[in-house]
């Protein structure tokens, strides 16, 4: 199966939907608001636009795509009663994932989007529109020079295709410590080609002028098969290989899937920039956000006072779907259940981080 057809969050509002476990992301949004804030504010004051066309993407189906949309809003709003204009811009919003994406969960909400907005700004609101855009970010999904502001945050580092000639990557599902070098070359070849790819669409959608801001799972480290980027994913390999061991599931099963993804660190991220050469980058910053979306939270629940549960359901709304497509449902409960237990284990024992990579670029003319 192709990874455009199973590499989607869990959709609807259950208890492992996307829409209910994306807390991590948002806060990861949360933290990167003031280079989306600084990228929108230039955009708008070098060239006063009547019109804003935003893309985000790899929307997903929860909440965290309004929240970006309502922010860079908000933010133009308060430019223009700063420069004195009695009306902002119009807005068009695209929104875009692959075509197994919950659109629908995220076309229900707006409705309460828009009544909230207006709450917020009342008379000075000019129209917003929303449409969905269905398709690969690493082809063309929008005219040329049809863009203003493009956004993407926990997306990119999804890759469009598991990497050719890794077969040798034995009980592993990602880049691990036990990967031999020519797997860890597979998956820096892969996402390679694929930035660019990426980079050259958006250059050619893009204003001259206009503004890109990327977030993505990274690394600090230069190593790609570190703890940074790969230990929880080795985690989950864990549990699959208990799985494999109890005779549950084939070896063959396990050695023949992996994850179509790769964490960059920042000279990765800014070696394909400059080699693609169409944007100028204004800022490229790190931050880390815990894997326990809730150690500085008010617990919804006692459960949620298990870290292990809380990374376990972010993981399986993230994960559920490609895992689904290969190994087939019936073993997911027992997966995640031992993946929790081994998440709440490391957890105890070491410091446990997500490291994300931003970058703010420009569009050159």
């Amino acid at each position: 199966m192709e990874v455009i057809e199973m590499l989607h969050m869990n959709g609807g509002i259950g208890d492992t939907s996307y829409a209910n476990n994306s807390l991590l992301q948002q806060k990861v949004i949360s933290m990167t608001k003031p280079i989306r804030e600084q990228a929108i504010t230039d955009l708008y004051c070098s060239s006063l636009p009547k019109k804003i066309c935003i893309a985000d993407l790899g929307c997903s189906s929860g909440p965290n795509t309004l929240f970006v949309v309502s922010e860079l809003i908000n933010s133009v709003s308060t430019i223009c009663k700063k420069l004195g204009h009695d009306q902002s811009p119009e807005f068009q919003v695209y929104l875009n994932d692959l075509p197994g994406n919950d659109f629908n969960t995220i076309f229900r909400s707006l409705p309460r989007f828009h009544a909230n907005l207006r709450n917020e700004m009342g008379s000075a609101l000019s129209p917003c529109f929303f449409t969905g855009t269905p398709g690969s970010f690493y082809d063309r999904l929008f005219a040329t020079e049809s863009l203003h502001f493009v956004h993407s945050s926990y997306s990119l580092h999804f890759l469009s295709k598991v990497p050719d000639g890794i077969e040798s990557n034995k009980r592993n599902i990602y880049m691990a410590s036990t990967s031999p070098p020519s797997v860890v070359k597979a998956y820096y070849d892969q996402f390679q080609t694929d930035f660019s790819m990426f980079l050259k669409c958006r250059s050619e959608e893009l204003v001259t002028g206009g503004r890109m801001v990327l977030t993505l799972l990274g690394r600090r480290s230069d190593d790609p098969t570190s703890k940074e980027g790969c230990y929880i994913w080795e985690l989950l390999a864990t549990a699959l290989s208990d799985i494999v061991s109890e005779g549950l599931i084939e070896e063959d099963k396990l050695n023949s899937f992996n994850i179509p993804k790769y964490t960059p660190c920042p000279a990765e991220v800014k070696t394909e920039v400059q080699k693609e050469g169409s944007f100028a980058i204004d800022r490229l910053e790190v931050s880390e956000v815990n894997w326990n979306a809730y150690d500085d939270q008010v617990y919804p629940s006692d459960e949620f006072k298990d870290g292990g549960y809380n990374v376990a359901k972010c993981m399986r709304a993230v994960a559920e779907p490609i895992l689904v497509s290969h190994f087939g449902k019936t073993i997911i409960d027992e997966v995640f259940r031992r993946y929790r237990e081994i998440i709440a284990d490391r957890m105890s024992k070491e410091r446990t981080e997500f490291i994300n990579v931003t970058v703010s670029m420009t569009r050159k003319g």
